[in-house]
């Protein structure tokens, strides 16, 4: 395991955690907006709803079945789906893994691994994930938190950004090679359609414009969703913020007569 950051002055008090940090992340991955060079507003969950778009997105894939998973209880199912989507760097799934292990949520109980999870979905710094770490090194005892760096090491060797993130890279390449529309990689003038039998399916935009069940091919391939530079940068804009039911106590402090 990595050198851990800076502790942080506060602590970390919280409810019932998982469903908090799950409400939060089913939240804030769908229902985001995405604007086009003409203004136009789209939904990101029509985009991201797609066969085509999925295939080559294993971390959103996994994720959405890990929580459908949850959802229903399975959680044995939902933390096979959990781990390959933290294959392909996914934090938010690496954070609600740390949560199984943490609370033995349908898993049998393991603060340690669970800590070097959190630990690792807090690896790129991001505010929500860092105050679920201190939350959690906060209540291990000293055990605990030696066992922690020791099982983390296999951990970060299997997930980490430096080997994970390559994984994804290489699908979002490989599915904006695909693009149709043109031999040097312009959408064009096409468009996605989406429907019970055709998702995913991509024809040419018609002189009907766009209609309730189909995107147009440029918003489709946005930068953010294919280019690895620009997904990554769009991961923080969506991810790197508190989480929801966590709040902070800050230190008494005495006060001044």
């Amino acid at each position: 395991m990595k050198p851990r950051g800076r502790r942080t002055s506060a602590v970390s008090v919280l409810g019932p955690l998982l469903p908090a940090v799950i409400s939060c992340l089913l939240m804030l991955a769908p229902g985001q907006t995405v604007a086009s060079e003409g203004g136009m507003r789209l939904d990101r969950e029509k985009v991201m709803r797609s066969n085509g778009f999925l295939n080559f997105h294993p971390d959103i894939l996994n994720r959405h079945r890990g929580f459908e998973a949850l959802s229903q209880q399975r959680a044995e199912e939902a933390l096979g789906h959990l781990k390959r989507a933290a294959r392909f760097a996914d934090k938010a799934s690496q954070a609600v893994i740390a949560e199984l292990y943490f609370k033995g949520e349908g898993v049998p109980q393991d603060r340690a691994l669970g800590y070097a999870w959190m630990d690792l979905a807090a690896e790129r710094g991001w505010q929500g994930f860092l105050a679920l770490r201190e939350h959690y090194w906060a209540q291990l005892d000293d055990s605990e938190r030696k066992r922690a760096i020791e099982v983390g090491q296999g951990v970060y060797a299997e997930y980490e950004d430096a080997v994970a993130k390559p994984r994804l890279e290489a699908q979002l390449r490989r599915g904006r090679r695909e693009m149709t529309g043109s031999r040097i990689g312009s959408p064009g003038a096409l468009k996605i359609i989406y429907g019970d039998d055709v998702i995913g399916v991509r024809v040419r935009l018609d002189e009907r414009g766009l209609g309730s069940s189909s995107v147009p091919g440029h918003l489709y391939y946005a930068d953010e969703f294919w280019l690895p530079e620009a997904y990554w940068e769009w991961q923080a804009q969506v991810w790197d913020r508190p989480l929801r039911g966590l709040v902070d106590v800050l230190p008494l402090q005495r006060a001044e007569p």
